[in-house]
C-alpha cells in the first residue's frame, strides 16, 4: 500500500515537471516569434512603436494580476492599489538618480530598482495592512481609496520626488525583452503562491470568514501576507513604469487608475489568472487601437464592464485556468474515464 501510495505521489510530481516544461517551451516559443515580429524588416520604423505597446502590456499585466490576488482570491476590494505603484515608482526612481554615475550595469541597475521598489511597496503594504484588514468589505475599499490619497499628497509635496511636478530625467531602464522576462517571474510566482497552501487558505478564507477563524486559521495573518505580496508586485510594475516613462508625476497615481485596473480584473475574471493576463493585455492596447478617441477612453471601459457585468458576471474567464497539458490531452484524445477508472482500482487495491 506504501509503495503503490508513493508511486501515485511520483507519477504527479513528473506530471507537474511536464507542465511546467511545456509551459516554459511554449512562453519561449511566444517569445521567439515576437523577436521575429519585432525586427525592422516586417514593421520598419514602427517597431519601437509596437514594442512600447507590448512593454505597457507587462507591467500592467502584473499590475491587474497582482490586485486579483486581493480581489478574486481573498474577495476583498481595493481602489488604493495604484497608491503602492507610485511607491514602488518613485523609491526607485529615487535609487537611480542616486546611482546615475555609479557604473553599475544596466542590468544589474534594473533588477535592483525592481527589488527597491517592491520591497518599499511590500513595507507600505503590512504598514497599511495591519490596521485596516481588520475591516471588510466597503469599509476596507474605503480605508484603501484614503491611503492612495495620502500617498499622491504626500509624494506632491515631497521635493525629493518633485514636489508636485514632473520628476523626470530617469534613465530607460526598461526595454521589451527585461520587461517580459520579469513579467513571466512575477505571474508564475503568483500563480504558484495560489496554488500552495497559503493560496487555498486564503480562498477558505474568502469563501466563509467565520468558519475559517473558527477552524483555527489565523485570517488577519494570511490576509495581511496576501496583502503584502499584493503590494510587493504593485511596487515592480510601478518601477518598470517608471524606468519605462522616464518621467513621473503624483497626480497621475490618482482614483480613477486604480479604478482602471479593477475594471481589468473584474472583466478578465474574478479569480483567474489567465483572464488577468489577456484582459489586462487586451485593454492596456486598446487606448492605442482607440488613440484618435481617446476622450472615451474610460466610457469604452464601462461600456465594456456593462456588458460583460449582463452577460458574464463572473468575467470573461471566470475562475477558469488556461492549461496547455489539458489542450494536448484533448488534441491527443485522451479522456479523463480512464485514469479515474485507474484511481479507483488503485484505491480498491489500496
Amino acid at each position: 500500500m506504501f509503495k503503490c501510495g508513493r508511486s501515485n505521489r511520483m507519477k504527479k510530481i513528473e506530471s507537474k515537471k511536464v507542465a511546467y516544461l511545456l509551459n516554459f517551451i511554449a512562453i519561449c516559443i511566444f517569445f521567439g516569434i515576437l523577436m521575429i515580429l519585432f525586427k525592422k524588416e516586417v514593421f520598419g520604423s514602427r517597431t519601437s512603436y509596437f514594442q512600447g505597446i507590448c512593454t505597457t502590456a507587462c507591467y500592467t499585466i502584473i499590475m491587474v494580476a497582482s490586485l486579483n490576488l486581493l480581489t478574486g482570491f481573498m474577495g476583498e476590494f481595493s481602489l488604493g492599489h495604484a497608491g503602492f505603484m507610485s511607491v514602488g515608482a518613485f523609491s526607485s526612481a529615487i535609487l537611480t538618480n542616486y546611482l546615475a554615475e555609479s557604473g553599475i550595469p544596466s542590468f544589474v541597475l534594473f533588477l535592483m530598482c525592481l527589488l527597491v521598489g517592491g520591497i518599499a511597496a511590500g513595507i507600505t503594504g503590512i504598514a497599511v495592512g495591519v490596521p485596516a484588514l481588520r475591516l471588510r468589505g466597503d469599509y476596507l475599499c474605503i480605508v484603501t481609496v484614503a491611503f492612495a490619497e495620502i500617498i499622491r499628497v504626500a509624494f506632491c509635496n515631497f521635493k525629493i520626488t518633485g514636489g508636485g511636478k514632473t520628476m523626470s530625467g530617469i534613465t530607460r531602464l526598461s526595454n521589451f525583452y527585461w520587461v517580459f522576462w520579469v513579467m513571466v517571474i512575477c505571474v508564475t510566482i503568483m500563480y504558484m503562491y495560489v496554488r500552495s497552501r497559503y493560496g487555498r487558505t486564503v480562498m477558505a478564507i474568502r469563501e466563509d470568514y467565520i468558519a475559517a477563524s473558527a477552524s483555527g486559521i489565523n485570517v488577519t495573518y494570511y490576509k495581511v501576507l496576501t496583502f503584502t505580496i499584493s503590494a510587493f508586485f504593485a511596487g515592480i510594475a510601478g518601477a518598470i513604469y517608471a524606468h519605462y516613462m522616464t518621467a513621473i508625476i503624483p497626480t497621475n497615481f490618482n482614483f480613477n487608475y486604480s479604478a482602471e485596473f479593477l475594471t481589468e480584473v473584474i472583466i478578465g475574471g474574478t479569480g483567474s489568472l489567465t483572464g488577468s493576463v489577456i484582459g489586462a493585455a487586451f485593454l492596456s492596447a486598446l487606448p492605442e487601437l482607440m488613440r484618435q478617441f481617446s476622450n472615451y477612453r474610460m466610457l469604452a471601459y464601462s461600456i465594456v464592464l456593462v456588458l460583460v457585468m449582463i452577460f458574464k458576471p463572473s468575467g470573461i474567464f471566470g475562475t477558469y485556468e488556461f492549461s496547455l497539458v489539458r489542450v494536448i490531452n484533448r488534441l491527443l484524445g485522451k479522456s479523463t474515464t480512464g485514469s479515474t477508472a485507474s484511481k479507483k482500482t488503485v484505491q480498491e487495491v489500496e
